[in-house]
């Protein structure tokens, strides 16, 4: 049996679990079994059983006041005790902040093998093996797992979620955990709010030190605006605090892989292309020909972007 973790937002499913549920369910498709998904957190049954329109045939919903923040070590646990009273052998996640933490430590849990950063649908044909991203996406390795319980950490943008007509029955779930599970407590969060989650969006449209300043960014969130965009920026951008500090994308930053990165006057360090590189399409806006970023873009624009992204935005609202 497949079981796969899904992480919530509000009570909804997001965007990238329901790609981890159509990836577990193909799975389960290829190894002749069930895909059932587990949520922890509040959540409404009506919006759980919608994990059934991408393959899951059940939900485990383990939506007990003291899971209601997200939490690793008792989201660990959680996750553990639903292998085990499921008699699953393979568990996929999405590749997350939240489901790195929690793959480790349900292995240890588990005894399980963990691979992170999967691109594809493993290859059955002898053994079982997948293919992870390597070296912040520059490369791909083929990984062989061997242990009886395998973890997956799914990349987005890894498998096409496909919404179908199924609807997924919703379990109540309420596994025993102890003391130990809730040594770690998160004190406070801090969300932003009225914004488009980066590592949710399709579309990302981000900005330099090309805007020359903080008090000249309404060009691009005009464009952001138009496109249905979430922002982002690179880090001296964030450094020098011209934008807030969760917009900051790179490698110390928030890793991105929407289907469009639009870069607004980034020069292209390669400590920013660690984060926006497993991007599909990758569109470049610089006045400096010789700017790094048009080597890794799949489009370049050269020119002033005070000129560019206005124009921009006026061909996307005129096409709607």
């Amino acid at each position: 049996m497949i079981l796969i973790f899904t992480e919530l937002d509000n009570g909804s499913i997001k965007k990238t679990s329901l790609e981890a549920i159509a990836y577990g369910a193909k799975v389960a498709e290829m190894k002749g079994t069930s895909a059932v998904a587990l949520a922890i957190g509040n959540a409404d049954a009506s919006e759980l059983a919608k994990a059934g329109q991408y393959g899951a045939t059940k939900v485990l919903h383990a939506g007990a006041s003291e899971l209601a923040t997200e939490n690793a070590m008792a989201y660990a646990s959680v996750l553990a005790a639903a292998v085990q009273q499921e008699g699953a052998d393979v568990v996929i996640l999405p590749k997350s902040g939240l489901g790195d933490a929690m793959s480790a430590r349900a292995a240890a849990k588990l005894n399980g093998s963990v691979v992170s950063g999967v691109t594809e649908l493993p290859d059955l044909s002898d053994g079982f093996k997948v293919k992870r991203s390597i070296y912040t996406g520059k490369a791909f390795a083929t990984v062989e797992v061997k242990g009886a319980i395998k973890i997956l950490g799914i990349k987005k943008n890894a498998i096409e979620a496909v919404a179908g007509s199924g609807s997924a029955e919703v379990v109540a779930f309420a596994p025993a955990l102890g003391a130990g599970d809730f040594i770690a407590k998160v004190v406070s969060q801090e969300k932003a709010s009225g914004e488009l989650s980066l590592t949710e969006a399709d579309i990302v449209v981000s900005g330099g030190r090309g805007m020359k300043g903080p008090e000249n960014w309404q060009p691009l969130l005009d464009l952001a605006s138009a496109l249905g965009a979430a922002t982002g920026c690179s880090k001296p951008v964030s450094d020098l605090d011209w934008r807030p500090h969760h917009e900051h994308i790179g490698q110390t930053g928030i890793k991105v892989a929407p289907n469009l990165y639009v870069a607004c006057g980034i020069s292209g360090a390669i400590q920013h292309l660690a984060g926006v590189n497993s991007s599909k399409v990758i569109v470049a806006i610089n006045k400096d020909p010789e700017a790094p970023f048009f080597k890794a873009a799949d489009y370049g624009i050269v020119g002033d972007v005070f000129d560019v992204l206005p124009r921009l935005t006026k061909a996307v609202l005129d096409s709607k």
